[in-house]
């Protein structure tokens, strides 16, 4: 059997993993460690007949990948550290106008301009509620250079589906990793696109949702199919309302069309956590630090799981909530100050301890491994 089998790095299994989704349209700004997004966008996207663009910052390459999804095709876009902030106006206006579109954040170490070329997770809050307003978020976050490939699909996907932009949150330990990966067949991975309206142009109202069905049918701008695209609160016509029950509905819908379908859009891996005494949360990164330690402190007779959101917004609550009742203690490995940790605290109903660095440098196992130990000694 022909494997298709190459060592990628994961900014480069985004791209791949991208265009099998279909994407024909990306505008960017470079930034490191998010860099080769763009420069990979830039050589492969016109030979499969689909557009590149830089522009002249963040907040237009935010701005101009909404038109181009406006316009039929799937987009995206990819930044770092200042880049994500810059982008966080627009990626309301996305929101609110039901834009399906794919953002990609390589974390680096911050704030401001931080540490450029060093891994971070310091980004998860700002992935939720980084725009102003109650808007919803879908947060996906990989932890291998074929994940990314997956998962980059898989955020095409979501998007496509629910008519919202979906970020990928990488960071430069990801990015910039090469790994062996197989490249599944093409014919074998299932691709999602957006509904099209099947009333004629007339009858066309632009965020009517029909019986049964989850968002409004997206006509492309240029079709024939005439209507309103603002960011103000709206009718199922598209046309701005100062109705307040009008704004209520519009957002309720907004926010539930994630909230009421997370057992499809979330995802989560479970490790050696049937018989465990301690289970850590980790993710993207630091998930392979923590697996490593797993395997290690197991040797030692120590039986500690694992369990790694996938999908980081919305909240995997249900398989917190379900692995607190099954051991002691949580201990939450990221590579920030605490924001994950405080999420698990809310939810778990057993003792829940945060390991938290922001020095640029990676979690070794041996120091997970020396955490783990001070959290079971710890019985106050």
């Amino acid at each position: 059997m022909n494997k298709n089998i190459k060592l990628m790095q994961g900014n480069e299994a985004c791209i791949e993993g991208a265009l099998v989704a279909g994407m024909k349209f990306f505008a960017g700004y470079p930034i490191t460690p998010s860099t080769e997004l763009a420069e990979l966008s830039a050589v492969k996207l016109p030979t499969v007949g689909g557009k590149f663009i830089q522009m002249e910052d963040e907040i237009a390459a935010m701005a101009a990948t909404i038109g181009g999804s406006l316009a039929g095709l799937k987009s995206m876009t990819a930044t770092s550290g200042p880049g994500f902030s810059l982008k966080q106006e627009n990626l309301g206006y996305a929101c609110m106008t039901e834009i399906p579109c794919v953002v990609v954040n390589v974390q680096r170490g911050g704030p401001s301009t931080g540490l450029p070329t060093s891994p971070a997770q310091g980004e998860v809050m700002q992935a939720k509620w980084g725009t102003h307003g109650d808007h919803p978020s879908i947060v996906l976050t990989p932890s291998s250079v074929r994940e990314t490939f997956d998962l980059t699909i898989r955020a095409f996907n979501l998007a496509e589906k629910y008519r919202t932009p979906v970020i990928l949150l990488m960071n430069e330990t990801i990015a910039h990793m090469r790994e062996k990966i197989e490249i599944p067949d093409i014919k074998d991975i299932e691709i999602l696109n957006r509904k099209r309206p099947n009333v004629t142009p007339d009858e066309y109202k632009a965020y009517e949702v029909k019986q049964d069905e989850i968002v409004p049918a997206m006509a492309d701008f240029g079709s024939g199919y005439k209507y309103h695209v603002t960011g103000l609160s709206h009718g199922i016509d598209g046309f701005p309302s100062n109705d307040g029950s009008i704004a209520e509905s519009l957002i309720n819908r907004l926010v539930d069309k994630v909230e009421d379908n997370t057992e499809d859009i979330c995802d989560f891996e479970e490790y050696k956590t049937e018989d465990a005494d301690l289970v850590i949360i980790a993710y993207g990164g630091s998930a392979r630090a923590a697996k490593s330690a797993i395997d290690m402190i197991r040797k030692e007779g120590y039986k500690i799981g694992m369990l790694r959101p996938i999908t980081i917004w919305p909240l995997i609550d249900t398989e917190i909530k379900k692995i607190s009742k099954k051991v002691d203690k949580l201990l939450v490995v990221e590579m920030n100050k605490g924001q994950y940790v405080r999420e698990v605290e809310r939810i778990a109903e057993n003792r829940v301890y945060g390991y938290g660095k922001v020095n640029g440098e990676l979690f070794k196992p041996i120091e997970i491994i020396e955490k783990i130990k001070e959290v079971i000694k710890d019985d106050k």
